[in-house]
């Protein structure tokens, strides 16, 4: 059996991930939004990491659905999961690293569960399910400053003047190392709203010597520049001169963005291509929550999945309001993939 557990945690390992599920690697989709459809109340600063507190099975049990849907990489309930949010709700510093931790081994218990169902029945069955031995990757996720604060700003990046570079970097110090000594297999810095964190994850990067691969991964409200209005060029091009960073691209932007996106970032970097976009709908951050019935359907969003593929991307899959029909549903339109055969 080829695990992933078995894959090198080298820069090298994306490429050779890539080429062993195929070229291109399915991601899962929104978290917190199916977690609220199992019946989890959000609304809280924690958002998603709430659960990690009050009921870490409906995590599990949204990552193995996505398993079950073909995703080949998890990404961990750890978007807004910090050290600081969790002290603010009265949780010791062990208590809060111990809490980041789970989250990470909470997606390997999914992963193994996985795994468990593949061996009894390695040609799924007929309800959709996607029962296949195949490599999978836990990505740990890491949401940024604006995450943190639960008042959109990550959908802004306007931090203001006091926020610096050095201020940022010690905000997430303590957090990546805590995530990163839980043994991922990559670590994600999601939804990325400005040059000025972009700089300060690509220098905690090579500060701390990190040896576990990372993606960066920016958001765009005008398909253009990121959302706090600095150029996508700029901040990609930060990506692509970080050694540790393995792939780059953008997620939670809406579908109709992400072509001429993807040829933006083609133009300052080298690196795989990594797309998870939300489903097109619009968040009332005053409200703190989606505007329903202003996104695209599944079969609209998979109808663009082949051409993001045809122009250079190399991982696909959903985020917010994303579900695991709209995974299946990719992992159907990829299904021509040929993987590799398994390493011995």
């Amino acid at each position: 059996m080829m695990e992933a557990r078995n894959i090198p945690k080298t820069p090298s390992l994306m490429r050779e991930f890539l080429r062993q599920v195929g070229g291109v690697a399915i991601i899962d989709g929104g978290l917190a939004t199916e977690l609220e459809r199992h019946g989890a109340d959000l609304n809280d600063p924690l958002w998603s990491a709430k659960c990690l507190l009050t009921s870490p099975h409906l995590i599990r049990s949204v990552h193995l659905n996505y398993l079950e849907a073909g995703a080949d990489i998890v990404i961990t309930a750890s978007y807004q999961a910090t050290i600081q949010g969790f002290e603010a709700k009265g949780f010791s510093r062990e208590q809060s690293e111990a809490l980041l931790k789970k989250s990470v081994e909470i997606a390997f218990e999914a992963r193994d569960m996985y795994y468990e169902r593949c061996k009894s029945s390695c040609d799924g069955v007929g309800d959709g399910t996607i029962l296949k031995i195949r490599p999978i990757l836990v990505a740990a996720s890491v949401g940024s400053y604006g995450a943190y604060l639960a008042d959109g700003s990550e959908y802004s990046g306007d931090y203001g003047d006091a926020m610096t570079l050095e201020a940022l970097k010690e905000f997430h110090r303590r957090r990546v190392q805590v995530l990163l000594e839980a043994g991922p297999d990559l670590i994600a810095f999601e939804t990325v709203p400005n040059k000025i964190e972009a700089q300060a994850y690509a220098e905690l990067l090579e500060e701390e010597d990190i040896k576990i691969p990372a993606w960066f991964s920016f958001n765009s409200k005008d398909g253009i520049n990121v959302v706090s209005g600095d150029s996508l060029l700029e901040c990609a091009s930060i990506a692509e001169s970080c050694k540790q960073v393995v792939a780059v691209g953008i997620n939670c932007t809406p579908p109709r963005f992400i072509h001429d996106l993807i040829l933006a970032i083609k133009k300052v970097t080298t690196k795989p291509i990594v797309i998870y976009p939300n489903s097109g709908e619009s968040y009332d951050a005053d409200r703190k929550e989606w505007v329903v019935n202003t996104g695209v359907s599944d079969e609209d969003f998979v109808s663009y999945v082949n051409k993001w593929c045809e122009v250079g991307a190399s991982f696909v899959g959903g985020c917010c309001r994303t579900t695991p029909d709209t995974i299946r549903a990719i992992y159907r339109t990829l299904s021509h993939r040929s993987p590799a055969a398994p390493m011995q």
